[in-house]
């Protein structure tokens, strides 16, 4: 079932050194739009180097990028974004496979909640890596790279090319990748090493960050009955949004059916008042909707503007002081993989060949990813790496090492066979 080459680079894999770099990687704490997130860029063109891939490493024109129509919108201030590309120097006439990973995590939250510090990686038993960024997703980033080593220390020669585009900025939008994009990268296919839970993920559903603003009629709370609280006047707009999430969510796509909401609306903050003895003359609420497969955010967004003007039309208030709503943000079209397209065969026979797993199974995910920017650019791509989406974001993040083994395995035979051998 395995050829030469790929027998030859499967047993190249360095599982120590993957294990180590790894906890070297989870070590920097790489926040969006944070200084370490420009570290760690740096950090990976020098193994990258090191594999003696082609290195292009550059600091990313923002207000460019910003002004640009089809920018993909940020949450995380930020100074600098640096984009960085490694490709194998090999290959002739055939394709080009993309291995892509996001270096930034999201900010470990409260402290107190972890066991030790989130960003001084902690192994339990002789598997599990805990930390912010374990899957989320700095055991795909290690997984690349070994992939890359094993076939560089096995002397195979590819007929095509490598690419591995370690990019910024993902949790809050994708301005990396979108930027990756416009610097005129591509590729004939790509494979995004985020956490699959063992699955290929061939499709993802989109979100748009809103914001309402609700007005209200400020007063002495002493003298509540001449004023209009805005967090009541909210609560209608709270009812109406529920109804929209269960409208939306009531006959979804079959790649996402065993979801139980596939396409989420969630109002994630809340601010209103200045002053305890004062009744609250503003409420703004922020919050995520999610975009179904195939549909265009411009529609998703009008469906959630209509709902909040027929909430507002039938309030006594909210008719007279309606709420208003913008989208500030990151703003994440669904994308899919072409059906018919024969990467997750490729990717389903290279796990089978290279670990004797079972069969990997297809599905949706109900989150935004950097896969709808590479879809959107023309390029096929899907989404399979060690970890479980369900624990990212969490002080229960986590990893298995034999998991991240067993995906690095299946890169290795998966890469060798989409690009060829000489």
């Amino acid at each position: 079932m395995l050829s030469d080459e790929e027998a030859a680079a499967l047993a190249a894999i360095d599982e120590k050194d993957l294990a180590r770099t790894l906890l070297e990687l989870i070590a920097v704490p790489s926040v969006t739009g944070s200084p370490a997130e420009s570290e760690l860029q740096h950090d990976l063109a020098r193994r990258l180097e090191r594999l003696d891939m082609d290195v292009d490493l550059w600091p990313m024109d923002l207000p460019a990028l910003r002004a640009d129509p089809g920018f993909p919108g940020a949450e995380a201030p930020r100074d600098e974004a640096w984009g960085l590309v490694g490709t194998t120097p090999d290959g002739g006439d055939g394709p080009t496979l993309i291995l892509q990973g996001h270096v930034d995590v999201v900010p470990p939250g409260d402290l107190a909640a972890w066991e030790g510090d989130p960003f001084v990686p902690r192994v339990t038993g002789d598997d599990v890596v805990h930390g912010r960024g374990a899957c989320d997703m700095k055991a795909g980033l290690a997984a690349h790279l070994a992939a890359l080593a094993a076939v560089r220390a096995a002397g195979v020669r590819l007929r095509g090319r490598v690419a591995a585009h370690f990019v910024v900025g993902e949790e809050d939008g994708g301005l990396g990748a979108f930027g990756t994009l416009r610097r005129g990268y591509g590729g004939d296919a790509c494979v995004i090493a985020e956490p699959t839970a063992g699955t290929l993920i061939t499709a993802n559903a989109g979100a748009l960050t809103f914001r309402l603003a609700v007005p209200g009629k400020a007063a002495h709370a002493s003298a509540r009955d001449q004023g209009v609280s805005a967090i009541d006047a909210y609560l209608p707009l709270h009812r109406a949004l529920a109804g929209l999430e269960a409208e939306r969510n009531a006959d979804p796509a079959p790649l996402m059916a065993e979801y139980a909401l596939p396409y989420a609306l969630s109002v994630g903050t809340l601010r209103s008042g200045d002053w305890a003895s004062s009744v609250p003359d503003l409420l703004v609420a922020e919050g995520r909707l999610g975009v179904r497969l195939g549909e265009d955010p411009a529609r998703a967004r009008a469906e959630l503007e209509r709902c909040v003007a027929e909430a507002c039309a039938a309030d006594p208030w909210l008719r007279d002081h309606p709420a208003t709503v913008t989208w500030p943000g990151g703003r994440f079209a669904s994308g899919r993989l072409p059906e018919g397209h024969p990467l997750p065969d490729v990717i389903r026979a290279a796990r089978t060949d290279a670990t004797g797993g079972p069969a990997l199974r297809e599905r949706g995910a109900p989150y935004g990813s950097d896969l709808r920017l590479y879809a959107g650019a023309g390029i096929p791509t899907l989404q399979f790496g060690p970890g479980d989406i369900q624990v990212a974001h969490s002080e229960r993040e986590h990893v298995s090492l034999r998991e991240v083994v067993a995906v690095t395995r299946t890169l290795v035979v998966a890469l060798l066979r989409t690009v060829g051998t000489k």
